[in-house]
């Protein structure tokens, strides 16, 4: 029978009343909602305009109709791409003018939609009536233009884009026809012999400003040349856009508007243009060395709005800088880099600065009250970036980020484990950011027929405040979050956000980060006794795995299922105060679990347990808690991107096995919104593994930790491979292949297993290496990684813990254990099940179970041990060699670390 579709808005308001209080659509609104859901009611085309800007690489959305009242009118935005994040590329390829639309919304496909064509005829140009001119026509007419004004020689001249290559530039003869001239620009010519061009240039000696930018020549030899001009050219103080050492009232002048192609000099010698400046922008001006005569308060008494942004500043002090900008005494707006050498924080400038009124457009009560040390209020969007010949499915992965929304499906019996991505349609994707919007946006879910099974998604639009016809609609794209949750770090996602002051708070963080005096101790003799006494026939062991219970076969020991009345408890589940009530579970008990094991097991704690100890040592790729270092991400990311280092990232979630919504990406707005998925770490992905065959693989090891004070831990002899079926590949699209990225296939993908002898004899064959030299430097490392636990927590000893723990370990190119993971007893039986469950079972396990190593490859097959003391590894005693070892003090198939 079908399903009744909701009638009433009281019916509508019962099934969504979670949801409409999550969406935080106003109560007011909510009959409204209804009725234009329930009539699929997109009305938005009569209320808004979407228009183009910046140039066409992104659009906005404009009020249209009358004024709107805040909380006033509720308007539907359909969703015009929906996915899971592994799926996103085969979308793109597979569904129908999907990619076109997606391109087209994100304005990546603006190369392809022009139909302006630049003309190819050399030395040929069009003028305002559409007529070929040649660029000799032009040069006479601005000749003829100079002798009307009454300046027989000219001193402005612009021939950019004009197609003028080497050969034109001399036959053009500038230097005879303008003797005078004060500023020359030949951008976008072709332009490409350093000793012709720069012969042509400087023959002009009384030159102020030269602009030869994008031109072929710059690319070849730029710095050469720039030594020639300069010299050939002493008067000169604007090159390429940049001031020279020598710039003072002219190259100020053209920057606060007062010297300009119809006024290249001031004509009047009484004249004092420079009296009522008071605005002047010297941004990416490439300025060395502020203090200068012309850049003075008897010049430039009027002067209240400077814009600093972009410049090195570094042959001037702090201290001479703050001493120079308070000669100003009208100056109350300023625009600077944070940090710069003005200062590392807004709140030590503005200390610094009484006077100021304005820093980078935020009120300098506004800093002072809120402490903010990293403001910017004119941030430049983050626009995508790509070549004329990349496909568009490419463009389309990359400019994503800055219009995707995310959401997690739940029911009352689970929750999905990867999110869904969405974006907005055209009128949705047009809302740009604001610190200060006057809309808000709210994804929901729709059930017309009251079920999940039948939910359409939609967003939903109203308005916070009163708006007019005209004003631009904005969203803010990171509501809810505050500085306390990284704000100003995670708008990088959108805009351009100051460099600098990442790159600094990344190297700060690292010189915290040397590591301590901790030297590693030496093997000592083992002081734990065995458990099983005289007067004791056997322990008995209370476990709620079924492979223990199914192999633990020997005579020490036998299963009860009484918590109670066990000696030891072997359990998947997580013993804390209430399971211990539950369970009768007392101090005499023995358990598998550590306390405070979360320093090793939750990766968020396994990085800084390791950096606490051994800082950042070779073993360990660079890793960030994001939830805390999102602004040294960025600088790292930014240091690496400078430095022309590769610049790819894994992104794990602080507390989920089997990769779970673990995302590799060079995207740096990707990292950044990835974090909206789930608290997560990032980590230097290993771009250059070892392979074997071609593919990726890494090691699962499994330790067996007796005490932690002493450290006791003991490695099996047995480990094992898992080896990815694809082979690995650096292509950005294999980035969406988990098959050739990742090696756990328990749960997805095709199954790849590799006996661990014949994979020890086939790798030592394919690369004229002893694996024994490899293992050795394992074991190093993974007691190493013990010995950060011990150290950074003591706390973890107790006398009756004893467990097992997992630890996987990749190996770079140059064969150096890198260590990826540890996992407690509890991630490796969930691996143990999800070998044996199919998908609904599976998914019932992973609700209950949050932790888990794979011993499912230890227990299923024999094989022959290739280090330790060697012999034959019987599948079946697995078990009992690992209570052997941690309760009776046995070491068959284990060896000490």
């Amino acid at each position: 029978m079908a399903a009744r579709t909701i009638q009433t808005f009281d019916e509508f308001a019962a099934v969504h009343g979670i949801l409409l209080a999550a969406s935080g659509v106003p109560p007011s609104l909510h009959r409204q909602l209804f009725q234009k859901l329930s009539a699929e009611t997109f009305d938005g085309g009569d209320f808004f305009q979407v228009e183009p800007c910046e140039g066409g690489r992104q659009r906005r959305l404009v009020l249209t109709s009358d004024a709107i009242e805040g909380e006033s009118n509720v308007f539907l935005v359909d969703h015009a791409w929906t996915f899971r994040l592994s799926d996103a590329l085969k979308q793109l390829h597979e569904v129908p003018g999907l990619t076109e639309r997606m391109a087209s919304l994100m304005c990546v496909d603006i190369d392809l939609n022009s139909d302006s064509e630049r003309s190819d005829d050399i030395g040929g140009v069009s003028d305002e009536n559409g007529t070929k001119v040649d660029v000799a026509e032009i040069v006479e007419r601005e000749l003829c233009k100079a002798k009307e004004k009454g300046d027989a020689t000219g001193t402005w001249l612009e021939l950019d884009e004009l197609d003028i290559d080497d050969d034109m530039l001399l036959s053009l003869d500038l230097s005879s026809k303008f003797p005078n001239l004060l500023a020359l620009s030949l951008c976008g010519n072709k332009l490409k012999d350093v000793e012709i061009v720069t012969k042509e240039v400087t023959k002009l000696k009384h030159l102020r400003a030269l602009w030869l930018n994008n031109n072929p020549v710059l690319q070849s030899c730029g710095d050469h040349m720039a030594g020639i001009v300069l010299n050939g050219c002493p008067r000169l103080e604007i090159y390429n856009s940049c001031f020279t050492s020598n710039f003072g009232e002219w190259a100020l002048g053209f920057c606060g508007g007062i010297y300009e192609k119809d006024k290249p000099i001031s004509v009047d010698q009484n004249d004092h243009p420079f009296q009522s400046l008071t605005s002047l922008d010297l941004s990416n001006r490439c300025i060395h060395n502020l203090i200068n005569k012309a850049f003075s308060p008897i010049y430039l008494p009027s002067l209240s709005s400077l814009n600093l942004r972009g410049n090195p500043l570094d042959d001037n002090t702090t201290s001479d800088l703050t001493a120079l900008l308070k000669t100003f005494t009208c100056l109350n707006t300023l625009e600077v880099d944070i940090p710069s050498p003005l200062g590392e924080s807004a709140i030590k400038i503005v200390e610094s600065l009484p006077g100021l009124s304005l820093l980078n457009g935020v009120s300098t009560t506004e800093i002072l009250e809120s402490g903010k040390c990293v403001i910017d209020a004119i941030l430049q969007p983050r626009l995508p970036e790509w070549t004329s010949d990349e496909p568009l499915a490419d463009r389309v992965i990359d400019a994503m980020w800055s219009y995707l929304m995310t959401y997690r499906l739940a029911d009352e019996e689970k929750i999905d484990e990867t999110s869904v991505w969405y974006v907005m349609d055209e009128l949705g994707s047009a809302l740009r950011h604001s610190d200060e919007p006057n809309f808000r946006v709210s994804p929901f879910l729709y059930m017309p027929d009251g079920k999940l099974a039948s939910a359409v998604s939609f967003s939903i639009l109203w308005p916070t405040k009163t708006i007019q016809r005209g004003d631009e609609c904005t969203r803010d794209f990171l509501f809810g979050i505050g500085e306390e949750k990284q704000r100003a770090a995670r708008l990088t996602a959108w805009f351009h956000t100051p460099r600098g002051y990442f790159i600094n708070e990344y190297e700060k963080y690292w010189r915290k980060m040397e590591p301590t005096s901790f030297v590693s101790s030496t093997m000592k003799s083992l002081t734990t006794s065995s458990l099983l006494h005289i007067d004791r026939g056997v322990l008995r062991v209370y476990t709620d795995i079924p492979s223990v219970e199914e192999l633990l076969t020997r005579p020490e020991f036998s299963i009860t299922t009484d918590p109670k009345g066990a000696d030891i408890i072997w359990t998947c589940m997580q013993v804390d105060e209430e399971m211990r009530i539950a369970a009768g579970i007392s101090d005499q008990h023995y358990i598998n679990q550590f306390p405070f094991e979360a320093c090793l097991v939750m990766k968020h704690h396994l990085a800084e347990t390791v950096r606490k100890v051994h800082g950042s040592p070779e073993w360990f790729q660079p890793t960030y808690n994001l939830e805390t270092n999102l602004t040294q991400v960025i600088g790292d990311y930014y240091v690496r991107e400078r430095d022309g280092l590769d610049n790819l990232w894994i992104l794990k979630p602080w507390n989920m096995a089997r990769t779970i919504d673990t995302t590799v990406t060079g995207n740096l707005s990707a990292i950044i919104r990835l974090m909206e998925t789930g608290p997560k770490i990032c980590q230097k992905y290993i771009e250059r593994p070892t392979l074997f065959k071609g593919k990726k693989f890494d090691l699962r090891y499994i330790v067996l930790v007796r005490s932690i004070n002493p450290l006791e831990i003991f490695l099996t002899d047995i480990f094992w491979v898992r080896l990815a079926p694809n082979e690995y590949s650096l292509d950005k699209h294999s980035f969406f292949e988990y098959e050739t990225h990742f090696t756990v296939m328990n749960y997805r993908g095709r199954l790849n297993n590799v006996k661990t002898p014949e994979f020890v004899k086939e790798f030592e064959q394919e690369h004229r290496v002893k694996w024994l030299d490899i293992h050795l430097r394992v074991r190093k490392m993974i007691r190493s990684v013990f010995e950060s636990a011990a150290a950074v927590h003591p706390e973890m000893h107790s006398p009756t813990s004893r467990a097992m723990y997992g630890v996987d370990v990749m190996l770079d190119s140059s064969f150096r254990p890198k260590l990826l993971e540890a996992y407690s007893l509890l991630d490796l039986v969930l691996d143990y099940f999800c070998m044996l469950a199919d998908t609904e079972t599976l998914y019932d396990l992973q609700l209950q179970v949050t932790y888990c190593p794979d011993c499912t490859r230890a227990c299923k097959y024999d094989t022959e041990a290739v280090v330790g003391g060697g012999g034959s590894v019987k599948g079946c005693d697995f078990f009992n060699y690992v209570f052997g070892c941690l309760f009776l003090n046995e070491t068959a198939h284990v060896s000490p670390l």
